[in-house]
């Protein structure tokens, strides 16, 4: 497996890093040898892109590339570009859709969460990434206008009750899916961590095969297919392992993607 891949795209949470918490030292350090080896190293993530830049920042993690809002943006180290968003009447199907659960909803919206309900889960989502909170009581401005996606706070206990609920009332425009044991998003069916993916190595004029991607969840499924190797955390969710081509040995909890970079590419 060494010297094949000349791009590394990971997924963040439960991936590269364990929940809430900052990059471990050692895993920064292997991100700079990868790039060192001419590597390009990239994240992708289900937030915004100017959210992804300021953890990196942070965190001091250089990064080449970076695919946010689930591939409904990219970002190839001078600009971004966005495809694919959601447009407002399906964002508002989607708010009729969740009213049967106990569901938060909130959009990104410039350096806003905007959202109908504060809790403490959307100040974390705020706090993490030096977002403001903006709370609206007319819940129609969260459909004002077409955006990347829209997302839920649920409580973790609904979580597979609302999945087998969306999948008995499909939308042949806007799917739905778990990015977090409380997190439940929407978003265009043409957008996905793939598609973005393809965009960044057709700027680059890099194969796909010779691209290595890691994730562990549903959000990940594409890129995971797209790549010319796909790696699942051990960690990850069923749908995900049974799309990659490798599952990793150990855990995120247990720094499993350096374990496998350390093992396999380098």
């Amino acid at each position: 497996m060494k010297d094949v891949y000349k791009v590394v795209a990971c997924d963040i949470d439960s991936t590269l890093v364990k929940r809430h918490e900052p990059m471990a030292q050692r895993t920064l350090q292997l991100i700079h040898v990868l790039r060192s080896k001419g590597i390009l190293f990239g994240l992708a993530s289900g937030r915004p892109v100017r959210d992804v830049q300021t953890m990196a920042s942070r965190w001091k993690c250089p990064t080449d590339f970076i695919i946010g809002m689930n591939g409904a943006a990219l970002w190839d180290g001078k600009k971004e570009y966005a495809y694919h968003l959601m447009k407002k009447e399906w964002i508002k199907e989607t708010i009729d859709l969740m009213k049967p659960f106990d569901a938060n909803p909130f959009i990104y919206e410039g350096q806003d969460v905007v959202c109908v309900k504060y809790d403490d889960m959307v100040r974390l989502s705020a706090e993490n990434v030096d977002r403001n909170i903006k709370i609206v009581t007319d819940i129609s401005s969260l459909w004002a206008r077409d955006n990347a996606k829209i997302l839920y706070r649920v409580p973790a206990e609904q979580m597979e009750q609302i999945e087998e609920y969306v999948k008995e009332h499909p939308s042949p425009y806007y799917q739905g899916y778990k990015t977090q044991p409380t997190l439940y998003e929407f978003s265009n069916r043409l957008s996905n961590k793939g598609v973005a993916l393809k965009e960044y190595c057709k700027m680059v004029s890099i194969p796909l095969e010779q691209v290595i991607a890691f994730g562990d969840t549903t959000n990940d499924n594409e890129m995971l297919q797209v790549a010319g190797c796909g790696v699942c955390m051990i960690n990850g969710s069923a749908d995900t392992k049974a799309v990659a081509d490798i599952i990793t040995e150990k855990s995120c909890d247990e720094q499993g993607w350096d374990d496998f970079v350390e093992k396999h590419l380098l």
